[in-house]
């Protein structure tokens, strides 16, 4: 057993005792990892609200053998993000990258790629609830989904699952724009005649095939605002795409299609 030290994302909390309770967190060292921590559930805990959902910490743990949770002895706030409680599109933004780290990553599969990208998407959100009244609605909205699809596209990439968007993924022809589909079971786009026999396939905009291109090239600092019709197709296709890889719809999905992000 060891101490270890690290910066990490509150994902999840889970009542284990009158006192303790289990936290899912997702660092950058040591990826997902699950801990217990002791008297986590008190009024006057040592953790303060170190432990309160979507918290940015800085942790110190102790690893135990495999098999059993390590162990927290301290976890003090680095940032809080009350801004994503100023508007509900960026909280349910946040909700829905807690479920995909939660629920799609594997325990001590580090990827600091993934933690950096997961910290810049809230520390975004917050400063745009924070200046909600300084901007119109379309552009927040605008401004969340770029953020988020770029995310998505990273956390597919470190998974191992980036969507192919240039070459037929059956036939490896050149994607003519104009008859383009994605396919989710084929795991990216696919020509007119090669789509007709895949039941997941359906048709995609050029611009929204340009757009997810130039998102998966281009620096958070440079991602393109888009208008809201590529915003709601870019859901589709990564909502569906993720959802073909996870088994299962994700539960924050359905507010996200709503926001039009």
């Amino acid at each position: 057993m060891s101490l270890e030290k690290t910066e990490a994302l509150v994902l999840r909390t889970i009542d284990w005792s009158e006192t303790s309770r289990i936290a899912i967190l997702w660092s950058k060292e040591f990826g997902k990892i699950r801990v217990l921590a002791k008297g986590g559930r008190r009024l006057k805990s040592s953790f303060e609200n170190a432990l309160d959902l979507l918290t940015h910490c800085s942790i110190v743990l102790l690893r135990k053998s495999s098999g059993s949770l390590d162990l927290l002895t301290e976890a003090q706030i680095i940032h809080r993000f009350n801004g994503l409680r100023k508007d509900l599109n960026a909280l349910h933004a946040s909700y829905y990258l807690a479920e995909l780290l939660a629920e799609w990553t594997e325990d001590y599969d580090p990827h600091p790629v993934i933690f950096d990208e997961a910290l810049n998407c809230l520390k975004v959100w917050n400063d745009l609830g924070e200046n909600e009244k300084l901007m119109t609605k379309d552009k927040i909205q605008a401004s969340l989904s770029a953020v988020l699809v770029r995310f998505e596209l990273i956390l597919l990439l470190e998974l191992g699952f980036r969507p192919e968007l240039k070459f037929c993924t059956e036939c490896s022809g050149e994607i003519n724009e104009l008859e383009s589909f994605f396919s989710p079971a084929g795991g990216g786009v696919k020509c007119r005649t090669c789509s007709l026999e895949d039941r997941t396939s359906f048709k995609i905009s050029s611009e929204s095939l340009q757009s997810l291109i130039v998102f998966q090239t281009v620096s958070s600092k440079e991602l393109p605002l888009v208008s809201i019709l590529v915003r709601k197709e870019h859901r589709k296709i990564l909502g569906r795409y993720i959802t073909y890889l996870l088994g299962r719809r994700p539960k924050l999905l359905t507010y996200l299609e709503a926001g039009c992000i």
